[in-house]
């Protein structure tokens, strides 16, 4: 249950395609022909790296309809999405924020929030979600949700995003000036080697940096589950969701919606990426708050 997209792959492929953009355009050879200019680069790469975040964050509405096949519904389909809406927008009105958008998609359960702002957020919950829980529990989620559009979540991890964003563009850069022109010896500017490494630094350190933002991800989940807590009054029906989703199966969403998804962390190594904490964290996070 939970908003932000930071859609690690979006962002990726976001950088990559604007680093691709910015050699074509002659942009890495201004920077590095005659040495590295560490002032520009270092602005080159925040402007690269915070852009590329952003334009994710904007289309983040978008690509979850689009890679969910979620529906906006306004209430009149039925009693159930008359019943959604309608919690929707009575947990926003308590939170503070504008009504978002709500919408359902078929599949396991799973549900998330998303979008650029506080007040024009969108909050898609599947129906197998619906199906498997009892309304106070499915109440819970949205809480959830609504919460990490409370928070501010969205806008927090791309800030985080951005920032890691602009140190791998920037080491990225350098590391391909060391192989250009100390390994493979290169005078005449910059050469293949400079682009393909650039590239391939780009990729592998933009996996590491989801580390970080997946870490930061984690965190904000507890936040969520404790809006969720204050907005229901209590506690319990979040310890109840939580729990039931613990012996369920959560759908699997896009890569790029699994920040904002509700399934709980792997373990081992897969933990790192992880942008959920494990279930029993945070259901004991919760009794703690009743003890």
């Amino acid at each position: 249950m939970k908003r932000i997209v930071l859609l690690i792959v979006t962002n990726l492929a976001v950088i990559m395609l604007l680093s691709i953009v910015a050699s074509v355009l002659g942009i890495d050879r201004m920077l590095t022909q005659n040495g590295i200019d560490f002032t520009s680069l270092i602005l080159f790469s925040s402007l690269l790296g915070f852009g590329g975040a952003f334009i994710s964050l904007l289309i983040s509405k978008w690509m979850a309809k689009f890679s969910t096949g979620a529906q906006v519904i306004d209430g009149t389909e039925g009693t159930t999405q008359y019943w959604l809406v309608d919690t929707v927008k009575r947990l926003s009105e308590k939170a503070g924020i504008g009504m978002p958008e709500v919408a359902m998609y078929e599949g396991e359960p799973n549900a998330f929030a998303t979008g650029a702002f506080r007040d024009s957020a969108l909050v898609a919950v599947s129906t197998g979600l619906l199906q498997s829980m009892s309304r106070e529990e499915v109440e819970a989620v949205l809480g959830h949700e609504i919460g990490h559009v409370a928070n501010g979540d969205m806008v927090t991890l791309t800030l985080i995003q951005g920032v890691v964003n602009t140190f791998v563009i920037f080491l990225s850069r350098i590391i391909g000036y060391v192989v250009d022109r100390v390994i493979l010896k290169n005078e005449r500017g910059q050469g293949i080697g400079f682009f393909v490494t650039v590239l391939v630094s780009q990729l592998v350190l933009g996996i590491f940096a989801s580390m970080i933002v997946a870490w930061f991800s984690r965190r904000r989940e507890f936040r969520a589950d404790a809006a969720s807590a204050q907005l229901l009054g209590s506690p319990q029906p979040m310890i109840n969701a939580l729990a039931r989703l613990g012996g369920l199966q959560p759908g699997a969403l896009p890569q790029a919606m699994q920040a904002s998804g509700i399934g709980a962390g792997p373990g081992g190594w897969g933990a790192l990426f992880s942008t959920h904490p494990p279930m029993e964290e945070r259901i004991a996070a919760l009794q703690g708050r009743t003890a």
